[in-house]
């Protein structure tokens, strides 16, 4: 009998008009899609989209995280054939890259010797990623890399050397001493902005330089870098939006590790792909796979085209793994070891190196060997100066503390800036607000 009365009750609630109007409204009363709808396109040019879902595991005090869905047997994908590269120049680009993988495993065993001041942070897996893209810049435009991005600063005319003194805080490295890591830069011949330490903040100093560009009379392209986890800082947004309504040529690479830290993607934002957030700032979202050099370059070769024509910022998400922890300290021990296996097949520089010996055919066996000789000798060259170069001389401190004669002169780039109307040396009495487009 209780049977029969819910089945009755279940068939009246089916059938009541109020309630399958609240669930689902007749279709006379919804709008038209084509009114309410707008869409957006994400380009993607990856050849394989892989997909894993991870399951926290708790064993006692012990937390560990495991691959609980995705294929992790999946064959490696082959290098996208690029659009502009031609073969001199992806040869460099790999030649970066080669130098960049080696120059990190020195300062490693550097740190191990005791001889570097403070920590060195890796981006082992992340070299197609920082090296094809400052490539796709032209020199008299600006770069902004973060503290992984050491591979852009090579390409940008920094020597390993430079690199591995700035680690050892020796008298001659860029900053004299003062400072560890990658915090340095150069404003008046490399046109790079050095590495900020708060996350995000270089979005908006990088928008600023593209905006003074302008008031110069000329559209560059600018390039800066932010992780998974630093994307969602307020001063990105801040950044990106200030860059996306003054249509400023700002390229974003989001570095999508996979892992902030110790706190994996899924846990970090609810949206599938990061490039969809630039739908918010009405911008171009674009995704690549970060270990795919080509797909790199032609991504950030379009996006630094848009930015010269005066088109805007594009945000670019390259996927790939950051294949050791936040920094030397971190062991990575929550990392599941099955993703960096993974991740290991997909490695940047041998599928580039693939790409080039086996199926361009661009360089030969005996050829490809030379040039990874050729990258070691240097590298060892640079790494004896760097260990051989003296300490900063105690009462060096004291310089460069306080503003001294000239050190913060910085002359226009490319034009004197226009000003309009008003007399020299002052504004008008009363100007109206300017939209700086």
């Amino acid at each position: 009998m209780a049977k029969k009365k819910t089945a009755a009750v279940a068939k009246r609630r089916k059938s009541s008009p109020r309630l399958a109007a609240h669930s689902s409204p007749p279709k006379a009363q919804s709008p038209e899609p084509s009114a309410q709808t707008r869409t957006y396109t994400i380009l993607d040019y990856r050849l394989e989209k892989p997909s894993f879902t991870l399951r926290q595991v708790r064993a006692g005090d012990e937390v560990r995280y495991e691959v609980e869905s995705g294929d992790l047997s999946a064959a490696v994908p082959p290098i996208r054939e690029s659009k502009y590269l031609s073969k001199q120049q992806a040869i460099e680009i790999y030649r970066w890259m080669l130098l960049n993988r080696r120059m990190e495993t020195a300062l490693e065993n550097l740190y191990k010797q005791g001889k570097v001041v403070g920590g060195v942070y890796f981006g082992l897996g992340q070299e197609a990623c920082s090296c094809a893209s400052a490539y796709a810049l032209k020199p008299d435009e600006w770069l902004g890399p973060m503290i992984r991005n050491q591979g852009s600063l090579l390409v940008r005319g920094f020597s390993p050397r430079d690199i591995m003194m700035q680690y050892m805080a020796k008298a001659g490295s860029p900053t004299k001493g003062r400072d560890a890591s990658s915090h340095f830069g150069d404003h008046v011949k490399r046109n790079v902005v050095a590495p900020i330490s708060t996350l995000g903040d270089l979005i908006p100093v990088l928008a600023g330089v593209a905006l003074g560009a302008r008031l110069q009379g000329k559209n560059i392209a600018v390039m800066t870098y932010i992780g998974d986890g630093g994307q969602s800082t307020g001063v990105t947004y801040e950044g990106l939006n200030f860059a996306a309504v003054q249509n400023l040529g700002l390229v974003l690479l989001v570095e999508n590790n996979l892992w902030g830290y110790s706190t994996p993607a899924d846990m970090q934002f609810r949206v599938k792909d990061l490039a969809e957030r630039a739908i918010a700032y009405g911008i171009p979202g674009v995704i690549v796979d970060g270990t795919d050099a080509c797909q790199v370059f032609d991504a950030c070769h379009d996006a630094c085209e848009r930015a010269r024509r005066g088109e805007g910022p594009t945000l670019i998400e390259a996927k790939m793994m950051r294949m050791k922890g936040h920094a030397i300290h971190d062991a990575a021990e929550y990392v599941p070891k099955p993703l960096f296996e993974y991740w290991k097949k997909r490695d940047p520089i041998a599928r580039l190196e693939n790409y080039l010996v086996k199926a361009k055919k661009w360089l030969t066996a005996e050829e490809n060997q030379k040039l990874i000789a050729d990258v070691e000798r240097q590298l060892e060259a640079d790494r004896e100066f760097a260990v051989n170069s003296p300490m900063p001389a105690p009462e060096s401190a004291a310089g460069g503390v306080y503003c001294e004669a000239g050190c913060h002169e910085i002359k226009p780039k490319y034009a004197t800036p226009t000003v309009r109307g008003g007399k020299a040396g002052g504004p008008k009495s009363s100007e109206a607000a300017v939209h700086l487009k």
